[in-house]
């Protein structure tokens, strides 16, 4: 593991840097800008910004250059998150299709697929959703039961999907449906990826109220919509394969901006110690807390070296495999940690976003809500440690 950047890693780094310094306004980096914001005008800003980010050519970092990308490394995608991150800068408005969706479109779709999904995605000109989960199956993929059956040129979509991120603000969908019986049993076989618009007669999406308040996924129902067989991707029955590829483009990412992000939120958790009292005295001064603060520390650290590993790994070429299952328990176990030192830091005033006039923490708390649902999406815990006891540890199922 080598823990220095290149001289051209290092150029990439204050070119973006520079950027960031002329482009992203003061206010945005600031908590209290977006506690005032609605939710659509919340989304609407970012999505400006992403487009914004996009023209300049600070968007597909490692993308090839003839789909817009930058055709960059890596190191060069670390140092992207990473120097976000630092700048405080908006998060993107379109992680399942920048992610997921364009990677596999490059892999495996058509050229008429290419053309039309990629630079609008890039651009956030079309926002996508991911449509995978349902109410009756949960995270068994292959438990799914929407269906689409074949009329013409085109498929009729019966169905509900559940927990859709942008379920309000997506304007296509990338999901999962039946056109076929499964082959002796095969739960795998006769499902297909269908690329769905989100604006027809026959889609309604409906807001999930998290306890931040916030509707950042919701639930679509499909009432005889309509998806062109030509809007098949992977082809129709292979959807299975199709969904396995999608999701192993989340292999690969280290965990360099989630140790930026959860940093910065321990120093202001240390902060915040610091102006809240504990029996007459600053809090941070209690040692029961300072030896909490500590540990969500050595964790922290723990992070980074990680994350370095990752890159190292990447960088040569390798599939991470069960390493990237690792990867997901140690930053989400983390961003817990801190969170829960923040919780035992304020105690009560956690249920009050302003407890003094000069000190507002709204914005803490709603990403110390937040973490609660890190260690269940994207493969729960338990998935992910069941992962590495079967493929690490040979474990018998």
């Amino acid at each position: 593991m080598d823990l220095r950047f290149s001289a051209q890693d290092e150029d990439f780094r204050r070119e973006l840097r520079a950027w960031l310094d002329a482009n992203l306004p003061a206010e945005m980096r600031e908590p209290a800008f977006w506690a005032g914001k609605g939710s659509d005008e919340s989304f609407e800003l970012r999505r400006e910004w992403e487009a914004r980010k996009a023209a300049a050519g600070f968007a597909g970092i490692q993308w090839p250059t003839e789909y817009g990308g930058r055709g960059g490394t890596p190191t060069m995608k670390a140092i992207y998150d990473e120097e976000m991150a630092r700048a405080a800068a908006p998060s993107t408005v379109n992680p399942l299709g920048l992610a997921f969706l364009a990677p596999t479109v490059m892999a495996i779709g058509t050229d008429a697929q290419k053309r039309d999904i990629i630079r609008p995605l890039l651009h956030c000109e079309t926002i996508w959703c991911q449509g995978f989960s349902e109410p009756g199956a949960g995270s068994d993929l292959a438990a799914i039961s929407m269906r689409a059956e074949p009329q013409g040129e085109e498929y009729l979509l019966n169905g509900q999907k559940i927990w859709t991120t942008n379920a309000l603000h997506g304007d296509k969908i990338f999901t999962m449906a039946r056109t076929g019986t499964p082959d002796g049993g095969k739960r795998h076989a006769g499902i297909s990826m269908l690329l769905v618009d989100m604006h027809q007669l026959g889609v309604e999406a409906r807001p999930l109220k998290q306890m931040t308040g916030a509707s950042e996924f919701g639930e679509v129902f499909f009432t005889d919509a309509t998806c062109p067989k030509t809007d098949v991707l992977g082809g129709e029955g292979n959807g299975w394969a199709t969904a396995m590829l999608l999701l192993s483009f989340e292999r690969g990412s280290s965990a360099i901006a989630q140790y930026t992000e959860f940093r910065r939120m321990w120093d202001e958790v240390v902060g915040v110690a610091a102006r809240m009292d504990r029996d007459g005295r600053p809090a941070v001064e209690d040692p029961v807390l300072r030896q909490e603060l500590a540990a969500a520390l050595i964790e922290l650290e723990c992070l980074k070296y990680h994350s370095w590993h990752v890159l190292t790994q990447t960088s040569n070429g390798r599939d991470l495999g069960f390493e990237a299952s690792m990867t997901k328990i140690m930053w989400s176990e983390t961003f817990r940690r801190v969170s829960d030192v923040y919780e035992k830091v304020v105690g009560t005033a956690f249920a009050v976003p302003k407890p003094r006039p000069d000190l507002s923490l709204e914005e803490l708390t709603t990403t110390a809500m937040w973490s609660r649902s890190c260690t269940i999406w994207g493969g729960s815990q338990q998935v992910q440690r069941t992962v590495v006891a079967e493929r690490v540890l040979g474990l018998p199922r």
